[in-house]
């Protein structure tokens, strides 16, 4: 029986993902096909139901926009996962001959271990632009790195439930904002998250841009294409560190294989190199 694995979302075609886990699964000689498919949020059930009838499922990463709504498609959901409601990774786990669909959310372990290798020890002062999905994995990482209060800014103050949500499931102190009025806070912060889609923060760029003002902190922007960003270059133009993407995926695509494959920590250093060679990330050691 051939095994596989996938990444879900809408649009799909420019994911790095296929590249991060087919450089893995050749380094550990095991054999798992995967590939990338499109699926809007309406099309996730049926999408589902026909994976339940098909053999040889080891795991799906999940992008946006199914974030939450994978969450109703899983047996059971696990960890920070279950207290955000975001599930980006499903594992097919067998017990006792019965196949689970398995949510659990790698996103949070990304995002940390991506700031962390930026040299950030703690982030007291934080931003985060957006308000969905991948924003409440930013919230549970922020917290998770000592940020005592965030501020939120979103393009609509009264859509940011998921955002709200992971704060008071973590327990970090947070204020939403419009993203109008980004720009002072955002240039200031410790350390900047964007997950805002590609293109969504070129407007703030232009506004911190003009200000003049140094950007001292740590900006990861999640869009990795194109890269980089507007946001990025105008960060690095203001002497701040910037984190692109790509690092994010990168690490939460590490804890996706040791669930996928099941070999946790067999999954080293050296399978971390392949997959960002396969990239063009410089390679390291976690």
């Amino acid at each position: 029986m051939s095994l596989r694995a996938a990444v879900l979302g809408h649009p799909i075609s420019h994911s790095k993902s296929p590249a991060l886990h087919l450089a893995a699964y050749a380094k550990l000689g095991i054999d798992i096909g995967y590939t990338a498919i499109d699926v809007t949020e309406p099309g996730l059930p049926a999408l589902m139901a026909r994976i339940r009838t098909e053999d040889g499922w080891r795991g799906l990463s999940v992008t946006m926009p199914l974030k939450t709504g994978m969450v109703a498609e899983v047996d059971e959901v696990r960890g920070v996962a279950r207290t955000l409601g975001v599930v980006n990774t499903v594992a097919f786990e067998e017990d006792g001959g019965i196949v689970r669909r398995v949510g659990y959310n790698t996103d949070v372990a990304g995002i940390v271990n991506a700031v962390r290798n930026a040299g950030v020890a703690s982030s007291p002062a934080a931003v985060v632009l957006g308000g969905g999905g991948t924003a409440a994995s930013a919230v549970a990482a922020l917290k998770e790195l000592g940020t005592e209060h965030a501020e939120i800014f979103v393009r609509d103050i009264s859509r940011a439930a998921e955002a709200r949500a992971a704060a008071a499931g973590v327990g970090l102190s947070i204020t939403v904002r419009p993203l109008a009025e980004a720009a002072v806070p955002t240039a200031h912060a410790d350390v900047a998250i964007s997950t805002l889609p590609p293109y969504g923060a070129d407007d703030l760029a232009l506004q911190i841009a003009a200000l003049g003002t140094k950007t001292p902190g740590v900006l990861l922007d999640v869009a990795y294409d194109p890269w980089p960003s507007r946001i990025a270059a105008v960060w690095q133009d203001g002497g701040g560190a910037v984190v692109p993407g790509l690092e994010m995926l990168l690490y939460q695509a590490v804890e996706q294989v040791r669930l996928f494959t099941g070999l946790g920590e067999e999954v080293n250093a050296a399978v971390i190199d392949v997959m960002c060679d396969a990239v063009d990330l410089p390679r390291r050691a976690i």
